[in-house]
């Protein structure tokens, strides 16, 4: 089982302010289309197949991996992606929330296994070590982070608040 948290501040000095609502509209749409916010050519296919009042479903290939998740939104706290189908199977959240001093942060964190592989194997600590690395989901939120700054800044950021 890979068990992964990363945590950064959505408002470091130096940029751009987002409010809550900014930083949950950022979240919202990576959550129906990552390829604006991943790296280029990482998602080729990004679609919503399908939605109801308490989820939506999606369908994407990230990484060259056919994925299908169920996707749940608590508005402006938080996104889960529960697995239904690709090499991954359990969730990966995404959560805005407020520091013990009252800042603004997102955290990511999962709890996920690799359909077909040995737990805890090899394949599944290469995994974790890629999730806990320089260039993994710290990295993914710090991007998302920036992505939301430049649609603000371009005016395609719509906020519910």
């Amino acid at each position: 089982m890979i068990y992964s948290t990363a945590t950064v501040p959505v408002n470091p000095e130096g940029e751009t302010r987002l409010t809550r609502a900014q930083a949950w509209a950022g979240l919202e749409l990576k959550a129906r289309d990552a390829r604006e916010f991943l790296p280029a050519g990482l998602c080729t296919r990004c679609d919503v197949v399908e939605e109801s009042a308490t989820h939506f479903v999606r369908e994407a290939t990230i990484a060259g991996a056919d994925l299908r998740e169920i996707i749940t939104l608590e508005p402006e706290s938080k996104v889960t992606f529960f697995q239904a189908a690709g090499p991954r199977e359990g969730a990966i959240i995404n959560e805005l929330f407020e520091g013990a001093d009252g800042t603004l942060h997102l955290r990511f964190y999962c709890y996920l296994g690799l359909r077909g592989k040995v737990p805890d194997g090899p394949e599944e600590r290469a995994e974790k070590a890629q999730f806990d690395s320089d260039q993994g989901y710290k990295a993914a939120l710090l991007s998302t982070l920036k992505r939301t700054r430049d649609l603000l800044a371009e005016g395609r950021l719509r906020t519910s608040s």
